[in-house]
């Protein structure tokens, strides 16, 4: 079986969701594919001062992300600043064309950029069911910390979001494939374009399967990447090369 993805590398207008949201639809309408993944906080930048711009659980961004699904057919995902209950979490969604929302809160806060003074850790690994395939969902900082994305028999594809700086691009690719060869899993990693207050965004979208070999990378420029994804392929690998039973027992404690 074979699920296509679809990965929105967009310039994103620095704390403005509705005009975000207003180029976004377009891209979203016309992806041909069954999930569309937009970068990390996709509405309004990587902001650190979120209480200006949080969305809320049923705020305006989820609600028009329920609304794609909805209206064209795939589940989106991507991650929203999010404020609830008092705190604010950098929240990744994906939702599906039947009314399903799932969501990860962003686990590992980039520290060294300051986002931890404003947003609280996630305390819960998500993965999500759609089609057939399961997805483990990160968000770009996490992509650093392979224990908390180790596969333990219970996805198929790693989906990144992520606001990744151009001065740590080969990182960035260094890690996708990284993860996809340890895990013998695909992955999909969507970064954004252009500039904020912080830096440059030199995008590097990508698809990696489970051997860890590029199947498709986006340059600099806004552009949709899409790639299909293939269970059967994926199932005959993890059986003729059964490393993953060979990986080592732990528990993580939070």
């Amino acid at each position: 079986m074979q699920l296509r993805i679809a990965l929105c590398q967009h310039d994103i207008a620095w704390e403005q969701p509705a005009r975000n949201l207003a180029r976004l639809e377009p891209l979203v309408a016309a992806a041909a594919a069954d999930v569309v993944v937009l970068p990390e906080l996709f509405a309004t930048g990587f902001t650190l001062d979120p209480a200006a711009v949080a969305d809320g659980p049923g705020g305006e961004v989820v609600t028009t992300l329920h609304r794609w699904s909805v209206q064209y057919g795939k589940a989106v995902a991507g991650s929203v600043a999010v404020a609830e209950a008092g705190r604010f979490f950098n929240r990744m969604y994906f939702v599906t064309p039947d009314g399903g929302c799932a969501f990860y809160d962003k686990r590992h806060l980039f520290t060294p950029g300051g986002e931890a003074r404003n947003y609280t850790p996630g305390s819960d690994r998500v993965v999500v069911e759609y089609r057939g395939f399961r997805f483990l969902l990160l968000v770009c900082y996490d992509l650093r910390f392979p224990v908390w994305s180790r596969c333990r028999g219970d996805y198929d594809a790693i989906l990144c979001c992520a606001s990744w700086p151009a001065s740590r691009c080969e990182v960035w690719r260094t890690l996708l494939r990284a993860r996809a060869i340890e895990n013998q899993c695909y992955v999909a990693g969507v970064n954004r374009v252009g500039d904020d207050p912080s830096g440059h965004y030199a995008g590097d979208s990508a698809f990696v399967d489970f051997k860890g070999r590029t199947m498709a990378e986006a340059g600099d420029r806004e552009q949709t990447l899409s790639a299909a994804f293939d269970s059967d392929a994926l199932e005959a690998f993890r059986c003729k090369f059964p490393a993953w039973r060979d990986a080592d027992d732990f528990r993580i404690q939070m």
